[in-house]
């Protein structure tokens, strides 16, 4: 009866031990970024349709792409660890708290690209599956193991992995690019500098502690500023000179210019006035910019005015 009472009672603690470990797993895949790449592939997607694409070929981007992004961040955790263990903010992640090892996050890493690419290249098309594989090699070798300690503009040439998911999108339904697919890009791509440098003027003192020459670590909070704004024209110019092609209507139009204009003007004030608060609204407003103007992507492709 005892040893009975005792294997029940154990369950319990077991469960919660395994979804502890399950937890760090996936946090290992950072699913808050994962979400929106997820999104600027799906903008992809119902751009080259024009319209609605196959929910079973956009469940499997979607599938294929949480894989190989979620594995290239733990990737990204495995050679991190020792910027991790000196940084507040990250020092408790699996790897540096001890809760996950580095050959096992690796490894998890590395499968998770494998199994990605095999639901692309199977279930979508090999074009698909080498434009994500590029992305995971060149976040991986050349941002985070090059760039990110190398150079204060890590993140501006770093950047482009994250903006090669609307390729893919693209690539999965027409199997080519074309240059709808490289404007996508391009506004990723430069959406990139003013969201992550609005991000490291908040956590400068981490990076300087960690040693990684982010802009605000390297220059002044003004001039920090000043490229944000800078960029932010760039990028918001872009998104306009993409409505003057005829891949997309008057909703997107709409949505570019007003989001657009909000941007700019909460980089003009951060740069006139800056503050935490004022560089938090700039980095938050970031990430709801690029996800709705990739909706507005999304529904002007089933609207079509």
């Amino acid at each position: 009866m005892t040893n009975l009472q005792s294997a029940v009672e154990g369950i319990p603690g077991r469960s919660a031990s395994l979804l502890a470990i399950l937890n760090d797993y996936l946090t290992l895949t950072k699913p808050p970024i994962v979400v929106l790449l997820l999104i600027t592939a799906a903008g992809g997607m119902f751009l080259a349709a024009q319209g609605l694409p196959s929910l079973m070929l956009m469940g499997l981007v979607w599938l294929g792409g949480a894989l190989a992004a979620g594995g290239a961040n733990a990737i990204n955790h495995y050679l991190d660890r020792d910027i991790d263990e000196r940084m507040s903010r990250t020092r408790q992640r699996p790897v540096p708290g001890n809760r996950i090892t580095p050959n096992k996050a690796l490894t998890f890493g590395i499968a998770l690209n494998v199994v990605a690419f095999a639901i692309l290249g199977i279930g979508v098309n090999l074009l698909a599956a080498l434009l994500t594989l590029s992305a995971t090699l060149f976040y991986v070798f050349v941002y985070t193991n090059w760039l990110k300690r190398t150079t204060p503009q890590n993140i501006v040439i770093g950047g482009a992995a994250g903006a090669i998911p609307p390729l893919v999108g693209w690539a999965a339904v027409t199997g080519g690019l074309d240059l709808p697919a490289v404007y996508l890009f391009a506004i990723v791509f430069f959406w990139t500098p003013p969201h992550f440098w609005a991000l490291s003027l908040l956590i400068k003192d981490d990076y300087a502690e960690a040693g990684i020459p982010m802009l605000p670590v390297v220059t002044t909070v003004e001039h920090t500023t000043l490229q944000i704004f800078y960029y932010t024209l760039a990028l918001v110019g872009l998104t306009i000179m993409f409505a003057l092609s005829t891949a997309v209507g008057l909703v997107y139009l709409g949505s570019a210019l007003v989001m657009g204009v909000v941007f700019i003007a909460m980089a003009w004030r951060l740069k006139r006035n800056y503050s935490r608060s004022g560089a938090k609204n700039v980095y938050l407003y970031s990430l709801l910019y690029l996800a709705l103007l990739f909706v507005a992507v999304m529904v002007d492709s089933i609207i079509q005015l």
